[in-house]
């Protein structure tokens, strides 16, 4: 039996709505999609970049040009989401991260480093990101933004465990084992849940998005609870508005500051005094924050609309930023960290469910495509930027400036939002 008959097939067995099913296995796969995140990355940093030599820059570039590698590919995947589905784009993803990450531990030299963290990170900025929100989207309409926050929260609870798994293994065994370590991770989460359990749309298995049966819900007084109303806009219909634009610009400038600080997080409070186990943690701390966050945003977001959410998610992310600047122990680094987690925790969940609620399921993983790109690049510039900045000073202070900066006109940016017409 092959892997689509064998979802089509428990999704009539089941006794719940099958959606939560292909949640489950998107679950699994934004774990495993943790692999080569930047905040993972940044525990190999220290070891890596004092066996080889090489710079902050150097090491930050891979990130760099993933990103741009990550920005071509998008819109070509986009469409052909739309067509198949999420499935094989997951299992796909899955597949090439964990070979590339376990990959890492042969690394002798700055290329080799460059080509097998770029197809992980490649993997991790593209495939991985159409293919679990664009399954989330196709599958909740009224849930939407309670399924994008659960999801978020798995893949926060993968960049919890796996910087930590990663620091661990580290202590054990060495940097080289240690990535094997993470690319058995990967694999042993992620591949069998995607390749079994991902179908493409309800309607493609007799089914309702949500789980309706063709009936209206009623509220506690008997009245009839309308559904979420789903526009459909075609990618070009899409690009003409400006809310396509401004969702872009502000994607453009909080994401240098999530990939920047990220990737940096735990050299920067190791230069600050703090040992690397206790920065691992702080690491873990910002992972943790940013599910809580995601998670209270899935259910409040709905109520406050996304421009408030965004509003909000961009004034804690200057406070952040502040914060991180002005630390100089092991508390005032867990705090910063706090607030940092709780910003972009908020900012994973509510784009995603403002793109599907502004522009429909119909071509999201083509409007998302070009969407995509913008957010790649901008991830990509973000490490860079950190390392150029602290090479050339010789701390971080600088950069935490510019980002200040960044997170400041985001703000500005969010209050321009209206839904497209």
């Amino acid at each position: 039996m092959s892997a689509s008959a064998v979802a089509r097939a428990l999704a009539h067995r089941t006794p719940f709505f099958y959606g939560w099913i292909v949640l489950f296995a998107v679950c699994c796969a934004g774990f495993a999609r943790q692999g080569p995140a930047v905040a993972t990355l940044s525990i190999y940093v220290e070891p890596m970049t004092s066996e080889f030599g090489w710079s902050r820059t150097a090491i930050s570039g891979a990130v760099s040009l993933a990103g741009v590698l990550a920005a071509l590919l998008s819109p070509m995947l986009g469409p052909l989401l739309d067509r198949h589905g999420a499935r094989m784009m997951l299992t796909l993803a899955v597949l090439a991260t964990g070979l590339a990450v376990a990959s890492l531990a042969f690394t002798t030299s700055i290329f080799y480093f460059y080509v097998a963290f770029c197809i992980a990170r490649t993997c991790f900025a593209g495939p991985f990101d159409l293919g679990i929100y664009g399954a989330v989207n196709n599958w909740f309409l009224r849930h939407r933004a309670m399924a994008t926050a659960i999801s978020n929260v798995a893949m926060m609870t993968g960049l919890v465990c796996l910087p930590l798994i990663a620091q661990m293994s580290i202590d054990r065994v060495g940097w080289r084992e240690s990535w094997l370590v993470l690319g058995a991770t990967v694999l042993l989460v992620g591949l069998l849940p995607v390749w079994l359990l991902v179908g493409r749309r309800p309607e493609d298995m007799g089914l309702e998005v949500d789980g309706g049966r063709g009936q209206l819900k009623r509220d506690a007084q008997g009245r009839p609870v309308q559904p979420v109303p789903e526009p459909t806009f075609s990618r070009s219909q899409a690009m003409r508005t400006p809310t396509f634009w401004l969702l872009n610009l502000f994607t453009f400038l909080v994401f240098p500051i999530q990939a920047g600080i990220s990737l940096h997080q735990a050299p920067l409070l190791i230069e600050r005094g703090i040992d690397a186990p206790t920065a691992a943690f702080v690491v873990a701390m910002f992972s943790l924050c940013s599910g809580i966050s995601g998670l209270l945003f899935g259910f409040v977001v709905r109520r406050l609309g996304v421009k408030a959410s965004l509003l909000l998610s961009a004034l804690v992310l200057i406070a952040s930023v502040f914060a991180m600047e002005a630390l100089s122990n092991a508390a005032e680094a867990f705090l910063a960290a706090a607030l940092f987690g709780f910003a972009i925790g908020g900012i994973f969940t509510i784009l995603p469910v403002a793109w599907a609620d502004y522009f429909g399921r119909e071509s999201y993983g083509a409007i998302r495509g070009i969407a995509l790109s913008i957010q790649v690049i901008a991830q990509a510039s973000g490490p860079l930027l950190s390392g150029v900045m602290r090479d050339v000073t010789g701390d971080y202070s600088l950069g935490m400036y510019v980002y200040a900066s960044f997170a400041t006109a985001a703000f500005m940016v969010a209050f321009f939002f209206t839904r497209p017409k």
